[in-house]
């Protein structure tokens, strides 16, 4: 028998692919600095890193544009923790 891959996300990533497609319009997204965002993760690996699942779902500020990326200030805890992501793995929150 093969044994099954252990990676860090090797199983969640999975749930995350039948969650819904990503459109174009996903990639385009624009945010403006100081605008309230979630982390939403989706299963696309290509320009980066995909936020870690234990982000998922915490809502944080727009503090900069970073290339085609956002800094996403998030409160963890008693701590104020960055968060560098692209506009697919964010939404914006009202």
């Amino acid at each position: 028998m093969v044994k099954r891959p252990g990676g860090e996300l090797s199983g969640s990533t999975r749930k995350l692919k039948r969650e819904r497609k990503l459109t174009p319009a996903d990639f385009v997204r624009e945010f403006a600095i100081g605008e309230k965002v979630a982390i939403d993760p989706k299963p696309y690996y290509k320009d980066g890193k995909i936020p870690h699942l234990r982000y998922r779902g915490r809502v944080g500020v727009i503090k900069e544009k970073r290339g085609r990326s956002y800094v996403v200030e998030i409160k963890d805890g008693g701590k104020i923790k960055k968060i560098v992501a692209l506009p697919i793995f964010l939404r914006k929150v009202t």
